[in-house]
């Protein structure tokens, strides 16, 4: 295999090679952020409106979701029960939400056309589109499903999350890696942003096809992951090796690991990669937003796999 050379990134020893680079070193990429955090009212306490809370930090989360296409996007998944939709009053008749009203009458989900300014007053986002469904909330994906199988038959292609808090970070990077044919996404139980109703919106209705679990500890996880043969690539700053770099490794059962905003990735994340990568950076900034690199990266393993044949 055409694998990155050199020590793996913990340096320690093991039961089988480490393709990688050790941690360290002034080539400038990544994966941070440095975008603001529109996280507090998105995060704000349980909605009063239908009895539907957005879930606690046990749970993906989910039961609320705002705007058109993430709406139609739940009806259409069909993975989990829809209790009702609310409409702004002054849409009803409106070409914009006649398909949203005609699934959900087709299945028997209640639509309720309430004001506008009731509609605004529940939404957690900025611009709910007049459009707010409540839910049941989003299954959880099994660890042990998504480390036996990939899509259609390929190895296992997974992206864990290392502390990404903001909402619009997570949403895109759900929207990213469900375009790129990634099988599962892992997100911490804690310290990491679950699916609010601006996580939804932001991947566009994503959260409704992409596989995710709730894992308790990214690290201890990393480790099970090894322990089943696939590879861990961190995506961070600090490399000897570009992203561009991943050839037969990209066809391999793998897990890319994208580093929280601002801060990358955890040490004890670090410890555990095989290889950790950066993104060339040839300009005059230094890194690109998480969700940015999220995109990229995905589909640079996607191309990699793709070209197989």
């Amino acid at each position: 295999m055409n694998k990155p050379g050199g020590r793996g990134a913990s340096g320690r020893g093991g039961g089988r090679p480490r393709p990688g680079s050790k941690p360290g070193g002034s080539k400038r990429g990544g994966s941070k952020s440095g975008g603001p955090n529109r996280g507090p009212r998105d995060s704000r306490g349980p909605s009063s409106g239908g009895g539907n809370k957005v879930g606690g930090p046990k749970s993906l989360g989910g039961r609320q979701i705002e705007g058109r296409q993430a709406t139609r996007e739940l009806l259409m998944g069909e993975r989990r029960k829809v209790h009702e939709i609310w409409i702004s009053a002054e849409l009803e008749g409106d070409s914009g939400v006649e398909d949203i009203v005609m699934i959900a009458g087709a299945q028997r989900v209640p639509v309720a056309y309430v004001a506008k300014a009731k509609v605004e007053r529940e939404a957690r986002t900025d611009a709910p589109q007049g459009v707010i469904a409540f839910a049941a909330d989003i299954p959880e994906a099994k660890l042990g499903d998504l480390m036996r199988h990939g899509r259609d038959g390929a190895p296992p292609f997974l992206v864990a999350v290392d502390g990404v808090t903001d909402p619009g970070n997570l949403g895109a990077i759900i929207r990213s890696c469900d375009g790129a044919g990634v099988s599962g996404l892992l997100v911490p139980r804690h310290r990491a942003v679950h699916v609010t109703p601006t996580v939804a919106k932001a991947s566009a209705g994503a959260v409704e096809h992409m596989p995710i679990a709730l894992i308790p500890g990214l690290p201890a996880t990393l480790k099970q992951l090894k322990e089943h043969g696939i590879w861990i690539v961190g995506l961070d700053d600090g490399a000897d090796h570009d992203l561009f770099e991943l050839t037969d490794l990209a066809r391999e059962p793998i897990c890319l690991v994208l580093g929280a905003e601002g801060a990358g990735l955890s040490r004890l994340v670090r410890e555990r990669c095989d290889s950790i990568v950066s993104i060339p950076m040839l300009g005059g900034v230094s890194s690109l937003n998480v969700s940015a690199a999220a995109a990229l990266s995905t589909y640079q393993i996607t191309r990699v796999r793709r070209s197989e044949s």
